[in-house]
């Protein structure tokens, strides 16, 4: 018996340093994106302000935070994501053609687009953005971390209509910085937060179009109670987007209920037989429920 509970103890003990290691090499593998992103900008010796001269004459946006506003009563604004992998669940659609993809998204109801031009670990490209930008007419989202003001100016020369902030990997005179670059270009900044911490530091730096992620940075799980929590201290006229964690219908339905106008998916539309359909059922999935705020 006591060779058993031994034997016992030590597996649970072994299971609990292997959970360790395995969030330990999450957080660090997280924070090696962050520095990959920022040591390419820190070797980027283009001159910054030629860089926002070029991007003012170039840029022509389409109003993502408009488009948003603009959805009827009853649907949903479903920001549509063209992503090839993930790094929680590896490769999704490797072959994905961002042309038909982006022209199926729109044709099932998509509001907006959002469009993965990571690389290294996302698998995307600005080429997939400049792609999608052309084959459709709706507004697309530059889906990348952004940790200097060039990527800002590139998202713009890309033909993006809005740039990602998150809250997370940036200070607090970054976001207020890249706020104002980005309105600066005619570009709409989604500002993703966690918690209600992040939301305020973004609310402060002037957001007035929030996406609150389901997702953990740490442990990649998502918490399908996060947005309604977060969102909940959202202020009126600021525009809520909840991000990850949605799967179907039902999880756009209970979302619009709680108040978000929008949603953005990406893992469960690009892995979808039927992505037109996808879409177009998450739209409708606010005609029976009631906006709450």
């Amino acid at each position: 018996m006591k060779r058993l509970e031994i034997r016992v103890q030590y597996e649970m003990a072994g299971a609990h340093l292997r959970a360790l290691v395995s969030l330990c090499d999450v957080a660090n593998y997280l924070e090696r994106i962050l520095e990959h992103h920022r040591a390419i900008a820190a070797d980027d010796r283009r001159s910054l302000d030629l860089l926002i001269e070029k991007a003012m004459t170039f840029s022509e946006p389409r109003g993502f935070r408009a488009a948003i506003e603009s959805v009827e009563e009853g649907r949903v604004a479903v920001i549509a994501e063209v992503k090839r992998r993930s790094p929680s669940r590896g490769d999704l659609a490797v072959d994905l053609d961002p042309i038909e993809t982006a022209i199926d998204y729109v044709a099932g109801g998509a509001t907006c687009l959002s469009v993965l031009t990571d690389n290294e670990y996302f698998g995307g490209s600005a080429a997939d953005l400049g792609m999608a930008c052309k084959s459709v007419t709706v507004p697309v989202l530059r889906k990348d971390f952004t940790v200097d003001a060039r990527d800002i100016c590139d998202a713009a020369l890309m033909g993006a209509d809005a740039v990602l902030l998150i809250a997370a990997a940036l200070e607090d005179a970054e976001l207020a910085d890249f706020l104002v670059l980005a309105s600066e270009l005619g570009l709409d900044a989604l500002a993703e937060v966690h918690d209600e911490t992040e939301l305020e530091r973004v609310l402060v730096s002037g957001a007035d179009l929030v996406g609150v992620n389901q997702r953990d940075l740490l442990t990649f799980e998502v918490d399908p109670g996060r947005a309604r929590r977060v969102g909940a201290s959202i202020p009126t006229g600021v525009v809520r987007v909840a991000e990850s964690g949605i799967r179907g219908p039902e999880d756009a339905g209970a979302l619009y209920e709680a108040g978000f106008r929008a949603v953005l998916v990406g893992e469960s539309l690009v892995t979808s037989g039927d992505r037109r359909t996808a879409v177009a059922a998450l739209v409708a999935a606010g005609s029976s429920g009631t906006r709450s705020g």
